[in-house]
């Protein structure tokens, strides 16, 4: 054990609340991590995200969860930029409340994220038709540049 560990126990015995959270082991989250529902999409050396078009009453949105070191609290939305072979997509968040949910036991944040999408542009989310995926919010970015390419047969 080391010695931060030692001090955030005893940081917690005498009732320090943000110590305590540090030390609880948040198997909900990681569970929702672990049994991530989607299309993985595209990936970078810190996060994956997952993503797929959904159709509630007549709207159509691009439902985003990405997993990694993106984390997020904000109450002005996000963005999500989509760069194709022959277009570019901007779109902007349904909700503009937006926290992500962290796991001290894989150590990576997931963030859910729904983005409005005209049903015109909804045939430009193919992953062989994409070039680079941007999320972004407040100050924080993060850039997709490996777009994953799945397998017919699986």
């Amino acid at each position: 054990m080391s010695l931060k560990h030692s001090i955030l126990k005893v940081q917690a015995a005498l009732g320090n609340v943000r110590a305590m959270e540090k030390l609880h082991v948040d198997t909900h989250t990681e569970d929702i991590i672990v049994k991530v529902e989607g299309t993985q999409f595209a990936t970078s050396q810190l996060n994956e995200i997952y993503m797929d078009v959904v159709e509630l009453a007549g709207y159509y949105y691009v439902k985003t969860i990405v997993l990694g070191s993106f984390h997020i609290k904000t109450w002005k939305g996000a963005n999500l930029l989509i760069n194709g072979n022959d277009f570019e997509l901007n779109l902007v968040s349904d909700m503009q409340e937006i926290e992500s949910d962290f796991s001290n036991v894989s150590n990576r944040s997931i963030t859910q994220i729904d983005f409005i999408i005209e049903e015109k542009d909804i045939n430009k989310i193919e992953q062989s038709r994409i070039n680079k995926i941007t999320i972004s919010s407040k100050k924080k970015t993060a850039y997709f540049e490996n777009i994953v390419i799945q397998d017919e047969e699986e």
